[in-house]
């Protein structure tokens, strides 16, 4: 094949035949028991999907009035639950009042302030309490001048505030925009111009590693902001609601901010929930995207919630006793629906975290742990090899006995750090569920089921119910078995997203486009013989190397596998001859020089376990590697130092700034 030549399929390299099964006690307590039981319900849901997701909306969620119809399909728009009224937070709340939950605990919170040794701050809400406080809150929304359908830009620190205010958006039937607390006052201006958002609630500032983040003054540039046209980009915010958390000193100007705890006196707790159409807009999330202005995902009420509901009870075997801890942070999808919405819909106790994973010492999670009796932890491959890295001494302090299930997310966890959080976190007893999905996905699409699925580290294993993905490859056909392709979805399903935010012709061509009649994800993937799918990455990261398209992700898990390597990042550079060359960038674990020969060992070492085809062109050791404060790598930046090129593009959501700079030094 010459170089230029557009192959049809991705070569997938990795191999993993190491298998898991769920230990018999914990299979025998859960909903799915086995995988033929798995199967048979599975099978239920494609083969009657409309039956399947209609009685799971009667039975799981309290409508104010039924539905008349489960699905309207006009690709590529679905309506689910047509005709019903319901509210998300009566479902999330409301329902559990009068019952023993009422005085169970909804969140329990921890501040990041610790100094070495010692906790940090600490609150406890129960469902009654969270209540009262979401229709307080709720209330103070209305006095603000907010109405049904109004869009909410909310941004703050991972406080139990932040959760107030979603829930408060829902039971009025405001429509809110949650913005990572990172994001710079740039990112804040555009989401409002897209939005057309009437209010802001924000916090004078959050803790982030000791330092005060200035959300309030991010808040204020953003507000100053003008856009081509001379216009200011956030010229429909008429109010600005601020949260005391840092005690930081921020300007207020009076007549459009005004103090939360203040507010709060002249309103009281009676605020009846909306009744909302199934299909009424819940929230937008924005999506960078590599290009061009951010994505608004809309996502509706009715099947987002029954899905989010679903997932959280099933992926994580979600029991009265249990402490559950989603580690992401509220600005993104995955805290959306399993920090707040998911565990709330089941009466469950979530746990949220305000700060970094290492302050004040890397054990920071694992005191948490302990503390509070944590019984599942999900969190990103990131965090887990970042921990790795900083060795297994800091989780030996602690006791973590009473964690019974882990969980991933975000990204393909490479096997490797798989066994690492088997064995060091879950002391071989818990089973692990890989979860794949995205922003549009509004919930977990492909995973184990953790009683029932035998796990392969690095796979996502099986599709969740109604969940019908296949890997094709350019042309849409299927691809065979353990050869790599394009990861689609062939059917609707109740949480799917409704488009983006005044823009369907966008949504159209960035999902439906590339292949006819399917949702294009985005991502490369293969099947193996027993159909279990590994992701391989964007197809955006995947490289054309002299004729071959080889997922980064595959190189990178190759690389990590190494006993000296902590982390490792693979970019393309262009080359002549070969299309792509490989660049990887890599951390050693601690005390390990990267003197002599170990570029080359490494080198060796990938071609050994993957083949020659994918041994990297150039090696380059960094003491970090460059990420966004949630922990995902900056590839686009790594990309541009592989290229010798100027480093270009919004680099504010950078968790440490001197690692770029150290990166772009070290080429000079």
């Amino acid at each position: 094949m010459a170089v230029n030549d557009k192959p049809t399929s991705i070569t997938s390299v990795l191999q993993e035949t190491r298998v898991f099964h769920p230990p018999r006690d914990f299979s025998k307590r859960c909903a799915v028991k086995s995988l033929a039981e798995y199967r048979k319900l599975y099978n239920e849901s494609i083969r009657s999907p409309e039956k399947f997701w209609g009685k799971q909306a009667k039975n799981e969620l309290i409508w104010f009035k039924p539905f008349k119809k489960v699905l309207q399909w006009k690709e590529p728009f679905a309506k689910w639950f047509i005709g019903g009224k319901l509210n998300l937070t009566y479902n999330c709340l409301d329902r559990h009042l009068g019952t023993p939950t009422a005085n169970k605990a909804a969140l329990i919170w921890e501040g990041e302030p610790a100094a070495s040794g010692k906790s940090g701050e600490e609150r406890t809400l129960t469902y009654k309490q969270l209540h009262r406080e979401v229709c307080l809150f709720g209330n103070v929304l209305k006095r603000n001048g907010i109405k049904k359908g109004d869009r909410i830009l909310i941004y703050l620190p991972m406080v139990p505030e932040a959760a107030i205010a979603m829930l408060a958006c829902a039971r009025i039937g405001a429509v809110h925009s949650v913005v990572f607390g990172g994001f710079s006052a740039q990112s804040v201006a555009d989401r409002i111009a897209d939005s057309q958002a009437k209010l802001v609630i924000t916090a004078d500032g959050g803790f982030r590693r000791g330092a005060v983040v200035p959300l309030k003054q991010n808040v204020d540039d953003a507000l100053n902001i003008k856009g081509a046209d001379g216009e200011l980009l956030a010229k429909t915010i008429q109010k600005v609601v601020v949260l005391r958390r840092a005690n930081n000193e921020v300007r207020i100007e009076e007549g459009r901010d005004v103090w939360w705890h203040r507010e709060l006196d002249y309103v009281n707790a009676n605020c009846p929930a909306e009744k909302m159409d199934s299909e009424a807009p819940l929230f937008i999330l924005y999506t960078s995207g590599s290009t061009g202005k951010p994505k608004g995902i809309l996502h509706t009420t009715g099947g987002y919630l029954l899905y989010a509901k679903l997932t959280a009870k099933y992926v994580f075997d979600l029991r009265d006793e249990d402490v559950f801890w989603c580690t992401a942070d509220v600005g993104w999808v995955t805290g959306h629906s399993y920090v707040v919405y998911g565990p709330l819909a089941n009466g469950a106790t979530s746990l949220m975290y305000e700060g970094a994973p290492n302050f004040p010492e890397p054990d920071r999670f694992w005191r948490i742990v302990e503390k509070y009796g944590v019984t599942i932890l999900y969190t990103a491959p990131t965090a887990i090899r970042a921990f790795m890295k900083w060795g297994v001494d800091w989780p030996k302090k602690h006791d973590l006995s009473s964690l019974r299930l882990l969980g991933t997310v975000g990204e393909p966890i490479n096997p490797e750090a798989w066994i690492w959080y088997n064995e060091v976190i879950g002391g071989k007893r818990c089973p692990i569920v890989d979860t794949w999905w995205q922003t549009e996905t509004g919930g977990i699409l492909i995973t184990p089921l953790p009683g029932a699925t035998p796990t392969k580290p690095g796979s996502a294993t099986l599709p969740f119910f109604g969940i019908v993905p296949e890997v094709v490859d350019d042309q849409g056909r299927p691809v065979p078995r353990n050869s790599g392709g394009k990861l689609v979805l062939r059917k609707p399903w109740p949480a799917m997203l409704r488009g983006l935010w005044g823009d369907p012709q966008r949504y159209k061509d960035v999902y439906w486009r590339e292949v006819k009649g399917c949702y294009f994800t985005g991502d490369g993937c293969r099947q193996d013989k027993d159909g279990y799918f590994w992701i391989v990455g964007r197809i955006d990261d995947v490289l054309n190397v002299a004729g071959h398209r080889i997922g980064t992700a595959e190189v990178e898990s190759a690389l990590v596998s190494h006993q000296k390597v902590a982390e490792a990042a693979v970019v393309g550079r262009p080359d002549e001859l070969k299309g792509q060359a490989l660049v990887a960038f890599v951390t050693v674990k601690g005390g390990v020089s990267t003197d002599g020969g170990l570029r080359e060992e490494l080198r060796q070492h990938v071609a050994k376990e993957i083949g020659p085809v994918a041994k990297p062109d150039d090696i380059r050791f960094a003491e970090a590697l460059p990420k966004t404060r949630s922990g995902k790598i900056m590839r686009r930046l790594l990309k541009q130092i592989a290229a010798g090129t100027e480093i270009k593009g919004d680099t504010t959501t950078l968790e440490d700034l001197t690692v770029l700079a150290k990166l772009a030094s070290a080429e000079e």
